[in-house]
């Protein structure tokens, strides 16, 4: 069945604000430290992949 477009932006609004409480969660918790620098090696890795990337096609 075809969802309706607000119900589908309310979804993943929603969706959004949840994974957005899980990160802040995860940031406040020392056991879940190496998670968060996991993470933010991944975003850098990502980001400069991007950059190259970017270059590379000038």
């Amino acid at each position: 069945m075809r969802r309706s477009r607000n119900e589908v932006i309310r979804w993943r609004m929603l969706r959004q604000v949840q994974r957005r409480r899980g990160r802040w969660l995860e940031a406040q918790s020392r056991t879940y430290r190496h998670i968060h620098y996991a993470r933010y090696l991944q975003q850098k890795h990502q980001r400069r992949a991007l950059l190259y990337a970017v270059a590379y096609e000038w």
